[in-house]
Order: C-alpha cells, then structure tokens, then sequence
C-alpha cells in the first residue's frame, strides 16, 4: 500500500510541478494522472501490481470528495455570484460527455 501511495504522490508532485514551470492553467494533479497513464502504459505489468492496493483506495474514493466540498462552502458566495457560468459549464461538459461516451460505445461495438 505504501508503495501505490507514494507512486500516485510522485506523479501529483511531477504534475505540480511541470504546471508551476511551465505556468499552465491546469491543475497538476491532472497532468500528473495523465503521466501516470503513461507510464503504466508503458510498463505492461505495473498496472497489475498496483491493482490491489487501488482497489482499496477506491473503496474510500467518496473520502477525497471531501475537500472539494468544504471548498464550495468556503466559496459559497462565489458560486452564488457566478452560478450562471458555473450551470453553463456543467452543461455542456455534461452533454459533450454523453456524446463522447455514446460514440465511443457506438465504435467499441463495431
């Protein structure tokens, strides 16, 4: 388990990292999934090993959500102030996501 942990804590800092060098409007912790993506990409029989110990990070994933949500209270009045952008924003990623998965399905079942 320690070993899982500390690889997905390398890669958030490698991600943080890269987005305050090269200055990206990006969080870093996606950069560094995307380069987690990879490298379990490249090393075939990393993702097994992981497999484990991610499963029982997933278990508590409702756990991690917790920040996000003590964030949308602290920033209550934001929200508020700018509930406009923030419902566009969610609708359309919502509908651009439903169109994704749809064609994506629509292709896997060829």
């Amino acid at each position: 388990m320690l070993r899982t942990f500390s690889i997905l804590l390398i890669f958030q800092s490698f991600g943080e990292g890269i987005v305050h060098l090269f200055d990206w409007p990006v969080p870093g912790p996606v950069i560094g999934m995307l380069m987690l993506f990879l490298y379990l990409l490249a090393r075939k029989g990393m993702a097994e090993k992981l497999l484990p110990d991610v499963q029982v990070l997933l278990r508590h994933l409702s756990l991690l959500f917790i920040p996000a949500g003590v964030g949308i209270m602290v920033h209550g009045q934001r929200v508020l102030n700018e509930w406009l952008p923030l419902l566009l924003a969610l609708l359309v990623s919502t509908a651009l996501s439903i169109v994704v998965t749809a064609l994506c399905a629509k292709y896997m079942q060829k």
